[in-house]
């Protein structure tokens, strides 16, 4: 009953999104009248736990040769092990076999292409289909418009809106206000472990979006995390206009989200899902007296963008922005259970300080595994939930 009372919104939102993305009601988001203001997340909600700041892999395939020493332990050690995997027993094998089956089936770049390039009408619901397999970096910045509604899929109407869109942001208030040298600070911080090349002033473009978010909302106060948020859509997204209303679209999901559940209440659910679903990871945790609650917090808000490598939170988002109406946002705890799972293994190998490291600055992940094990844990809180509740 514990487990009924305290999971109620998250497996509430299980059972609204049972179907895959592909079968679920997907399509373009009307398109509005577009005013500049979005609910914030207010400064008073936010637990902003001192980063660690470890290099990280700069590629999908490689790992950075100033990695520490722990950290490569950690890798290899994890690597040794990935025969037996992280999986969750043979009533998810269903399912495992329906995701590899579906990653065989990888889309391309051209298939993206075909769709995006339709003459008359971008079909929303197949980009959904395709993008919770992963979206090629080639095309992610202008799938990712459509997936959260900021592009119209008529395209008729695509010159006028870019247009329209373009002379909005143009008269926006982006002069770099009392928390400008903190941005700089902050961006600074994170280009130096972020070795993603760009032809781009990458710094101006962030404190650009980021001023402008908050000189629009301000009531807002920055934080770093804000950076870290920002980052997927400055790096994926080709117009300066376009990313920030991608931001501000994802901070508006977050404002929302927030203001119906408080970090600490969200913190508190979460501890019961691990204790739930990893307690042997939970009960040494505990041992180590490492507190996970720091990175619970962490994670839940910044949608592990300040815990994953760049490459790994874009691809996550893939699959995130592929629900539609914001969806994601209720299974996001989910996806951090399955990080400390497909983990669980290296933790149980380090001590807490290396622990703490490690948990701010996770490896190079195979986010396909991720994915499947957040819903294999998702799907197992489910049966167990109707399990319980036909007793």
């Amino acid at each position: 009953m514990l487990l009924s009372a305290m999971q109620g919104p998250y497996l509430a939102t299980v059972q609204q999104h049972q179907l895959p993305p592909h079968q679920q009601q997907g399509g373009h988001h009307p398109q509005t009248s577009r005013h500049y203001h979005t609910s914030p997340i207010h400064s008073s909600n936010i637990i902003d736990p001192a980063q660690t700041l470890v290099s990280s892999p700069n590629s999908s395939t490689s790992s950075s040769p100033t990695t520490s020493y722990h950290h490569q332990h950690f890798q290899l050690h994890h690597h040794h092990h990935s025969g037996s995997g992280s999986g969750s027993g043979s009533d998810s094998n269903s399912n495992r076999r329906q995701y590899r089956q579906d990653q065989e089936g990888a889309i391309t770049v051209e298939e993206y292409e075909d769709v995006l390039n339709a003459e008359v009408w971008v079909e929303v619901a197949k980009l959904r289909e395709y993008a919770r397999h992963g979206v090629p970096r080639q095309v992610r910045g202008e799938v990712w418009l459509y997936l959260l509604g900021i592009q119209d899929a008529n395209r008729a109407k695509e010159v006028s809106t870019q247009k329209q869109r373009s002379q909005e942001y143009e008269m926006l208030d982006k002069e770099p206000n009392e928390s400008a040298k903190k941005v700089r600070g902050e961006v600074s911080r994170y280009l130096r472990k972020t070795s993603i090349e760009s032809s781009r002033d990458i710094p101006r473009l962030f404190e650009e979006v980021i001023s402008a978010y908050c000189n629009q909302n301000h009531e807002v106060e920055y934080y770093p995390g804000m950076v870290s948020l920002c980052a997927p859509f400055v790096y994926s997204i080709k117009r300066e206009c376009e990313a920030y209303l991608c931001f501000e679209r994802i901070m508006t999901v977050l404002a929302d989200h927030q203001s119906a559940e408080s970090i600490n209440e969200s913190v508190a659910k979460f501890m019961t899902l691990f204790h739930t679903c990893i307690p042997d990871l939970y009960s040494y945790f505990e041992e180590e007296e490492v507190d996970i609650k720091e990175w619970a917090a962490s994670a839940l808000q910044f949608l592990l963008s300040r815990e994953l490598p760049l490459e790994n939170t874009m691809r996550l988002w893939d699959t995130y922005f592929a629900i539609p109406n914001g969806g994601w946002v209720d299974l996001h705890p989910f996806f951090c259970l399955a990080v400390l799972k497909h983990l669980k293994e290296g933790f149980e190998d380090l001590e807490q300080s290396e622990i703490r490291t490690t948990l701010m600055r996770l490896p190079l992940l195979d986010m396909d595994q991720i994915i499947n094990e957040a819903f294999n844990i998702r799907h197992e809180l489910l049966e167990r939930q109707i399990s319980d509740d036909s007793l």
